[in-house]
C-alpha cells in the first residue's frame, strides 16, 4: 500500500486535536525539560481516547497575568488552528494554560473547546473553570505565607534588600527559597505517596509515575529518583 494511503487509512475515523505545549522559561524550552513529558501526556491521550494531533505549537513564555494572551502568539496561532480545523486544543495539564481564572474564562470565550489531558476529556467548561480556582487559591495561600514569613523576618531586624548587609539579607533569601521548597514538598509528597500505594515503590518508579503525569518539578524540570528522595526528605517522608 502507497505510504500516504497508509498514513490516510490510519487516521481515518480519528477525531483532530491540536496540541499546545509551555514551558516558563528560554532555558526549559532549549533544553527540552517539561516539553518531553507534556508531549508524551496529550499523544497518550490522544490514542487512548481515538484522537490524533494535527499539530502542535510550542511556547516559551511566564504566562503570569490575566493579559497572557497578548505575550503568547503561540497559544493565539493553536486556538487559529483549532477554529480552522473545527476541534479543541489539549494541553497535558490545565496550568499549562494557566492558573488565572480571569484568563481561563478568557479562554472559554474565545469558542475554541480544550481537552486537559490530566483530567480527561469529560471534564466540561464548569470544572476547568473550578480546577483554575482552586490552582489559584493555592498560589495565592503560598504567596501569603511567603510574605507573611518574610515580615517576621523585618520584625525581627533583618534588613531585606540592603546591599550593606549583605550576609543578612541572603539568609533571608535562603528563608525565603526554604519556605517555597517546604510548600511545593508540602503538595507532591501526597502525591508521590499514593504513587507508592499504587506500587510504585522504587524512587526511580516515583520518578517515571511523576513524569508520566507532567508533574514538574519545583524549577518546571523532569525528575529523577534524587530529586524524588529530596522532596521526601524535605516532606518528613522516609
Amino acid at each position: 500500500m502507497n505510504p500516504r494511503a497508509a498514513d490516510a487509512s490510519a487516521a481515518a475515523g480519528l477525531r483532530p486535536l491540536i496540541a499546545y505545549l509551555r514551558v516558563s522559561t528560554e532555558r526549559q524550552g532549549k533544553s527540552g525539560l517539561g516539553l518531553e513529558a507534556q508531549r508524551a501526556a496529550v499523544c497518550t491521550f490522544a490514542e487512548a481516547h481515538g484522537y490524533r494531533i494535527t499539530g502542535e505549537h510550542v511556547e516559551i513564555e511566564t504566562g503570569k497575568g490575566s493579559d497572557a494572551l497578548a505575550r503568547r502568539p503561540h497559544l493565539a496561532a493553536a486556538l487559529a488552528s483549532a477554529r480552522k480545523a473545527k476541534c479543541a486544543v489539549v494541553v497535558a495539564k490545565l496550568d499549562r494554560l494557566s492558573r488565572n481564572v480571569a484568563f481561563i474564562a478568557g479562554l472559554m470565550a474565545q469558542r475554541v473547546p480544550f481537552v486537559v489531558a490530566e483530567l480527561g476529556e469529560d471534564a466540561d467548561p464548569f470544572m476547568l473553570h473550578l480546577y483554575a480556582a482552586l490552582a489559584e487559591k493555592e498560589r495565592a495561600m503560598i504567596a501569603a505565607r511567603t510574605r507573611a514569613a518574610l515580615a517576621v523576618k523585618r520584625a525581627q531586624g533583618v534588613k531585606l534588600g540592603n546591599r550593606t548587609n549583605l550576609p543578612v539579607a541572603s539568609r533571608a533569601g535562603g528563608a525565603s527559597t526554604a519556605l517555597a521548597a517546604d510548600a511545593f514538598a508540602a503538595r507532591v509528597v501526597p502525591v508521590i505517596a499514593a504513587m507508592q500505594t499504587a506500587g510504585a515503590t522504587s524512587l526511580r518508579a516515583v520518578a517515571a509515575a511523576l513524569n508520566a503525569r507532567c508533574v514538574e518539578t519545583a524549577r518546571g524540570g523532569e525528575w529523577t529518583a534524587v530529586q524524588v528522595a529530596r522532596v521526601l526528605a524535605r516532606g518528613g517522608e522516609r
